[in-house]
């Protein structure tokens, strides 16, 4: 019994070793380019997934950018938990608290009913609105593994990826030169940038561009932001049960077993028992499996269906990411 079992493991292994080979190689290229040419390394692995999505077609990749694309994908999401403490959440005081849950609350509602205003399905909306308003393309990615399967999903998926690390770079560029011009202080400079930005490491760019208690704060802000990841998911979780699965009517867990993971994860990092060494280890893993996975994605791209997305869900980013800017700015004339 245990011959035949490790018999299985190891053709299956077989199956997926040359699909997952590609998607590293290709996930260490963006790396390598991304830190030649300060473009996210997200958008580099894409970009060049996309480039080889004949791959995808190939029987003997087939199976591993499959797996690649779904299975490494949620580990990443999952060991994102080492990334939060309750501890930096609290430091900060209520007001960016309720701050960030009142910015992703709304953001998400508003894209959802934007979304539907534009004649697109109400998911796009919480897509391309978790992206904005939470961590970028780790919540892109994270929200759209919890979502069911349907033909446009991962077109849909992968356009916000693409759209949320162009506009992320773009806002590590110009949002410090709006604190400048509004003359925060380092403090709330911090806060702003960590509400605003899309992606944590264009977060920290442009944070500790500024000062270093601007990058401290803006970094624990964002770190706020990526905790709302969880209870999104859930509620994404949620809305598909009550609309049903895909064809097949099986129903999505309630709790996705990568969700449980960051959780679990989250409140291990609570503790504070974790090594520094072995916090950095795991946070290393998760970017590195998020950018593997995404490689993976690219590769299973129709660029031509990529192409024919229109003007409609470029503006519907814009103006969400515009709409958070404005919104943040409003809670924190009130609040701070």
């Amino acid at each position: 019994m245990n011959s035949l079992r490790f018999l299985d493991l190891s053709q299956r292994t077989r199956e997926l070793m040359p699909g997952f080979i590609v998607s590293v190689v290709v996930a260490a290229a963006a790396c390598f380019l991304s830190e030649h040419y300060g473009a996210p390394v997200m958008l580099f692995a894409l970009l060049l997934g996309m480039a080889l999505n004949f791959l995808a077609a190939d029987s003997k990749c087939k199976a591993g950018i499959e797996f690649t694309a779904r299975t490494v994908l949620r580990v990443g999401i999952a060991l994102l938990g080492m990334r939060i403490t309750l501890g930096q959440i609290t430091a900060l005081g209520w007001q960016p608290v309720a701050l960030v849950i009142t910015l992703v609350v709304v953001t998400i509602s508003v894209s959802v009913i934007a979304a539907k205003m534009l004649g697109f399905q109400k998911l796009f909306g919480m897509l391309t609105g978790g992206a904005t308003a939470i961590c970028g393309a780790s919540a892109a990615l994270a929200l759209s593994a919890a979502f069911p399967n349907h033909p446009q999903k991962e077109k849909a998926t992968l356009f916000t990826v693409i759209g949320v690390s162009a506009l992320s770079t773009l806002a590590m560029i110009v949002y410090p030169m709006i604190a400048r011009w509004l003359e925060l202080s380092p403090q709330l400079a911090g806060v702003f940038l960590g509400a605003t930005i899309h992606d944590v490491a264009q977060v920290v760019g442009a944070g500790y561009s500024m000062s270093t208690e601007t990058g401290d704060t803006a970094t624990v802000v964002k770190l706020m932001r990526v905790a709302m990841l969880l209870p999104v998911i859930v509620c994404a979780a949620m809305i598909t049960r009550m609309q049903g699965a895909d064809s097949g009517g099986e129903r999505p867990p309630l709790l996705p077993w990568f969700a449980v993971g960051f959780l679990i994860l989250a409140c291990i990092n609570s503790t504070g028992w974790v090594p520094t060494v072995v916090q950095g280890g795991v946070n290393e893993m998760s970017r590195w499996a998020l950018i593997i996975a995404i490689s993976a994605l690219g590769m299973k791209t129709q660029i031509k269906e990529l192409a024919s997305v229109g003007i409609k869900p470029i503006l519907l980013m814009i103006g969400e990411s515009v709409f958070l800017v404005v919104l943040v700015l409003l809670l924190m004339h009130w609040w701070f």
